[in-house]
């Protein structure tokens, strides 16, 4: 329940407190004191769009804040918590800020929220009905909304199983239209996979055989002059020629230390040194002459080995900057190749799924229209009773739910039409049907759609009558209603009335109303007053006591809130009320 609601600078509302309890709670006041500002208000605090306009002239800011009791809402609990506000005393404090800059902020429990945060934990608690709600259930697609609200779990069980096999269809169909509209591209995609498979295939690359053969090329290539820089520096090694050589020189340096080796220790330790040099000197030679006798100039090998890296070459110009990278290439192609191959299989599966989906889409559409058309004759017959209660003994409301026939298609266009038994049907997100709401105003009248069959009066009362038929099949506790009742008058307003206050046993129901008839119902009725200094305009909320109702009725009644006859008239009506 919604216990208090505080507004400050927002719209002829200077700072206003609003008690309320459980029961009907009326709104009135004269044109232009500001009455829908509560609405709007409850619009703030439920997540609604900010608007600067709505800002009182000449503040910095607008805030509404509301406490809500949560004991009975486990639900509003656990959302608060996980928005990171706290729940004390049973009580949760939603509030929004709004600056005269556009600025907006909002709180839940105390703590600081994004405005879609807000919306999702009080929008569940407050269900807002206006005249403009009127004009929007006049939409046929509205129409179908609030009969599949009204169908309850199961009608939105089967919405969303058609939804799913509804999505899945779309995509099927989007990619079989591409696949098939692409099977020439990738048929040439697939050819010049092949024609570079081919390639690489018949030089059979080897990882690193680029660098390994560029080595060999230039050692080929230079072959003489390498073996001969060899020889010199063999013969400086150790000489054939009986020439002196490192080995030599070496050789006469460890002798000399090892002469005197015993007379210090230093010099041993020299001589020990110069001997590893000569060991090393020697291994050195002997793998100089090994590396010079194996260089042979071998013109054969050289122009195989230049043919191999021509046509490694030719591979790398066209599939990547090293053999390494086309053979990753070939890789990615044999994969590619596999895929392109299989187009024609996969055309044939999607086909197949395709099969599938529609007739598995056929046969959840006929179980969403065989729930709808329930749901339709039982809301239908519903609201037929409320307008029973509100002055409309002899009219009656039917729902149609009809499907739109199509002739068979001349191919196999994705979105097409779905065959449904013997019929092509249209079929849309929402399914097979067309919904439509028919009234007629009176016995043996035609059933007409309400926007060409009902008056103005009428069609308040039917919107009314569908409201409360939809409200009690609804977990939302808190429901408002914003001048609901325009167009109705006399008996039909006292109608009304009474069935806002039948609807006010089962949940919390504000009333924001320019008919006494109405407000003579409520159990808790608040004035919009409004006041001038001659400079600024001021309106406040006041609770009204049985005195000051009688007042304010007569003013309702005749603008003339002293006038005795009118008086008397408001406590008959709340007499009225009272009886039931």
């Amino acid at each position: 329940m919604l216990e208090e609601i505080r507004i400050s600078s927002l719209g002829v509302i200077d700072s206003s407190t609003l008690e309320l309890g459980p029961g009907l709670t009326v709104i009135t006041g004269e044109t232009g004191a500001g009455k829908t500002m509560v609405v709007t208000a409850l619009g703030l605090l439920l997540g609604g769009r900010a608007d600067t306009g709505a800002v009182r002239s000449g503040a910095r800011a607008a805030r509404v804040e509301g406490v809500v009791t949560a004991d009975a809402l486990p639900g509003l609990a656990d959302a608060v918590r996980e928005a990171g506000g706290e729940v004390e005393d049973g009580r949760v404090v939603l509030a929004r800020n709004i600056s005269a800059e556009g600025r907006s902020r909002a709180w839940v429990g105390g703590a600081t929220v994004p405005a879609s945060t807000l919306a999702a934990v009080a929008e569940p608690l407050v269900a807002v009905h206006g005249q403009s709600d009127q004009h929007r259930l006049l939409r046929s697609q509205a129409q179908r909304e609030a009969l599949d609200r009204f169908g309850g779990a199961k009608v939105q069980a089967l919405l969303a199983t058609w939804a799913d096999l509804h999505d899945r269809l779309s995509s099927n169909e989007r990619e079989l239209q591409e696949v098939v509209t692409s099977a020439r591209e990738r048929a040439r995609e697939a050819d010049q996979l092949r024609f570079g498979l081919g390639e690489i295939e018949a030089v059979s690359p080897v990882p690193g055989e680029d660098s390994s053969l560029a080595a060999e090329e230039s050692r080929l290539g230079f072959a003489d002059t390498l073996r001969e820089a060899a020889e010199i520096a063999r013969e400086a090694l150790s000489s054939d020629q009986d020439a002196t050589d490192a080995l030599a020189t070496t050789a006469a340096a460890r002798t000399a230390l090892a002469s005197v080796a015993d007379h210090d220790p230093e010099a041993a330790g020299l001589a020990a040194r110069i001997a590893d040099i000569t060991y090393l000197l020697s291994d050195v030679a002997a793998d100089v002459a090994s590396y010079a006798s194996r260089l042979e100039t071998d013109p054969a090998r050289l122009a195989s080995v230049s043919e191999r890296r021509a046509a490694l070459t030719a591979l790398t110009r066209k599939y990547g900057d090293t053999v390494d990278e086309v053979l990753a290439w070939s890789s990615e192609a044999s994969t590619r190749l596999l895929d392109l191959d299989g187009t024609d299989e996969r055309i044939e599966a999607l086909r197949a799924e395709r099969a599938e989906l529609r007739t598995a889409l056929a046969t959840s559409g006929v179980a969403l229209s065989a729930a709808r058309t329930k749901a339709a004759t039982r809301l239908g017959a519903q609201v037929t009773e409320e307008l029973t209660l509100l002055a409309m003994p002899h009219a009656a409301v039917e729902i149609a739910v009809t499907q739109h026939e199509l002739g068979k298609p001349a191919n196999d266009m994705a979105g097409g039409p779905l065959l449904v038994g013997k019929r092509w049907l249209r079929a849309t997100a929402s399914g097979l049907d067309d919904v439509e709401f028919l009234l007629a105003a009176n016995t043996g009248a035609d059933a007409r759609p309400l926007h060409k069959g009902a008056s103005g009066g009428e069609l308040s009362r039917v919107m009314l009558a569908l409201e409360v038929s939809l409200a009690e099949t609804s977990p939302v506790p808190i429901f408002v209603f914003d001048e609901v009742d325009s167009g109705v008058g006399g008996k039909a307003a006292i109608e009304v009335g009474r069935r806002l206050a039948q609807l006010a046993r089962i949940a919390q129901v504000l009333v924001v109303t320019h008919l006494p008839q109405v407000a003579a119902f409520a159990d808790t009725h608040v004035v919009v007053a409004k006041a001038s200094d001659g400079s600024v305009t001021t309106s406040g909320l006041t609770v009204l006591g049985t005195d000051d109702r009688e007042r304010e009725l007569s003013r309702m009644l005749a603008g003339l809130e002293e006038s005795e006859t009118a008086r008397a008239h408001a406590r008959e009506l709340l007499a009225t009320a009272r009886s039931g």
